[in-house]
């Protein structure tokens, strides 16, 4: 199915004509009498935005596909701004550069035994010229000493390049590392405890979403500190390239945004992870009886997640010149929203990011019609809650049982019963696992 196909069956297109027409119609003029909705400004200011909010929904998207909800992306987007913000600004060995530099070692040994183990296994499927879902067992070279080496050499040349930068503060290319890799190894862990623990995943990501608000404001010194970061004087000024904009027309953070989508998307679309995710979220069970490691896959949804929530973090201090504790507050919730506009389900099993894309560009849209209409922003707050629940209702077409509760007098028992009585009665097919057919 063709992105316009998709966008036309679910309605997203012309919910996005809608929104950009009532910006355009009923934005207030400037002093020169030109439409501020439609100004190069105010539509550069919308992406840059939603960039951030995109970064998150991106991740979440498959996070949801699976069945599962990450509560805790706001606040593992205030340890990476935090971290970030003190890797750029304070030299020498600093909170931020312990919490920070063993992480990204970490992650680089276990990326790397991971990845060459997963490369090694796929090559064998290839040569036994057959589609085996399950692992292959590999001899100790191939299962464990290559990949032992690769991740050791990652971890070591990623010492080799972090170290160095630490006495005379950070650069671009530092923080767009250690960043990233601390969300990831926090989304990581979240999918971990979920598996292992065969947890729920509001409960784990609640007690997350606590826990690292509590790390962000330790590593910051108090509760309230604000890291200022300013290219040329406090930092370095190569920081400043994640504020350009590209070819003059782009802002950086929207590159991002764009390129998480379609990396993301290709992945989810084309290959068998994406394929992975969109059964576990239909039939979990299923898709682990027929030989998915589910357990795995979910990890790496929550993992990219959090690595998604780290990248945001970067590019939220660039923007706002400062790191926070509270610097993704509410944030999840804006992901989540932009996510079920998008056509996602939260029962799992269906959604895309094409989806999320134009539900981020909606929600961004919506909230800078109603800043620019000076719209009380707790009352944006409550339209935010009300589209949610309304855009839910209509996704799993529950908007009539609840319009039928209100008018019959029997209530939604009533209304079932009408519905039943004129549905002919079907038997639930049966999964066959290869049992003998009867």
């Amino acid at each position: 199915m063709t992105a316009l196909k998709l966008l036309s069956r679910t309605k997203l297109y012309w919910g996005l004509i809608a929104i950009f027409l009532i910006g355009v119609l009923g934005s207030p003029m400037s002093s020169k009498g030109n439409n501020i909705f439609l100004s190069y400004g105010n539509l550069l200011d919308v992406l840059r935005q939603v960039s951030t909010t995109g970064l998150i929904a991106t991740g979440m998207t498959a996070v949801i596909i699976t069945g599962g909800i990450d509560l805790s992306v706001g606040s593992l987007m205030a340890i990476c701004s935090v971290v970030c913000a003190m890797l750029l600004t304070v030299p020498g060995v600093t909170p931020g550069v312990v919490l920070g530099v063993p992480t990204v070692a970490l992650v680089a040994l276990c990326l790397g035994f991971v990845v060459t183990r997963f490369v090694f296994q796929n090559l064998a499927k290839f040569r036994a010229g057959a589609d085996i879902v399950r692992d292959i067992k590999l001899d100790g070279i191939r299962g464990l000493i290559t990949p032992a080496v690769v991740g050791v050499v990652l971890c070591c040349l990623s010492l080799w390049f972090l170290l160095p930068q630490i006495e005379p503060k950070f650069g671009v290319l530092g923080v767009l590392l250690v960043a990233p890799c601390v969300g990831l190894l926090f989304g990581a862990l979240n999918g971990f405890i979920i598996v292992a623990g065969r947890l729920q995943p509001f409960i784990v990501t609640l007690a997350m979403m606590v826990t690292a608000l509590g790390i962000a404001r330790l590593t910051a010194g108090q509760n309230n500190a604000v890291l200022p970061v300013y290219t040329g004087s406090n930092a370095t000024a190569d920081f400043e390239i994640l504020r350009s904009l590209v070819f003059g027309v782009i802002p950086m953070p929207g590159l991002f945004f764009l390129g998480a989508i379609l990396i993301y998307g290709a992945v989810l679309r084309f290959t068998p992870f994406g394929r992975y995710v969109y059964a576990i979220g239909g039939n979990e069970e299923a898709a682990r009886l027929s030989g998915i490691a589910a357990g795995r896959v979910k990890i790496a949804t929550y993992a990219v997640s959090g690595l998604l929530a780290g990248i945001a973090a970067v590019l939220y201090v660039a923007q706002y010149r400062q790191g926070k504790p509270d610097a993704g507050a509410g944030l999840e919730l804006d992901a989540i929203a932009a996510v079920v506009i998008g056509g996602t389900s939260l029962m799992g099993g269906r959604g895309s990011l094409i989806g999320t894309f134009c539900g981020v560009l909606i929600f961004g849209l919506l909230s800078n019609i109603l800043q620019l209409h000076n719209i009380n922003s707790n009352l944006q707050l409550v339209l935010k809650g009300m589209i949610i629940i309304g855009t839910v209702l209509v996704q799993e077409r529950n908007a009539g049982d609840l319009l039928a509760y209100l008018r019959l007098p029997g209530g939604l028992s009533a209304h079932k019963e009408t519905v039943a009585a004129k549905r002919p009665s079907q038997e639930t097919p049966s999964l066959n696992l290869g049992g003998n057919k009867k």
